[in-house]
């Protein structure tokens, strides 16, 4: 599994998940540890002003007592993510898929050459890719609005 942060400059953080580590609260406290490091040290300005956002949706590790102590703790400053809302996920709706098909019909031996393949992709991504992403996420934004945080699926009317 793949734990990826980027926004519309390019990827933030990103590292895999050992094989047989569970994602729960603790284990995402310290993934966030590393994200906090990687934005200090990459954009410093924003560190400073404490200008930047973190979106992750609703998944228990995300919500759980651990992981809202360690955020409020840090001054991390979420955004809101709608509950049963996976069209709002930017990793779900934009970056898994694109990976997939990069990779699609490829067959892999081992972890590690997944892992190898995954970062290949993601150092094919251009800010472009990160542009149209954070474009279709507003979209998103504005047709969950639209909707009253109704259940609504995928592009449509987009």
């Amino acid at each position: 599994m793949l734990i990826f942060f980027f926004d519309i400059q390019g990827t933030v953080h990103k590292e895999f998940i050992p094989p047989g580590q569970t994602v729960n609260g603790k284990f995402y406290c310290e993934v966030l540890r590393r994200l906090r490091e990687n934005v200090r040290r990459k954009w410093p300005e924003m560190w400073k002003n404490r200008d930047w956002l973190l979106h992750h949706d609703n998944a228990p590790a995300h919500t759980s007592l651990v992981v809202r102590e360690f955020l409020t703790k840090n001054n991390m400053t979420t955004v809101p993510h709608p509950a049963y809302s996976p069209d709002l996920a930017p990793c779900d709706f934009y970056m898994f898929p694109k990976m997939k098909l990069r990779s699609k019909g490829q067959h892999f031996v081992s972890t590690e050459e997944i892992q190898a393949e995954l970062q290949q992709v993601l150092s094919t991504l251009t800010s472009a890719d990160f542009n149209e992403c954070s474009q279709k996420l507003r979209s998103r934004w504005d047709h969950c609005i639209q909707a009253q945080g109704d259940y609504f699926e995928g592009d449509s009317g987009n």
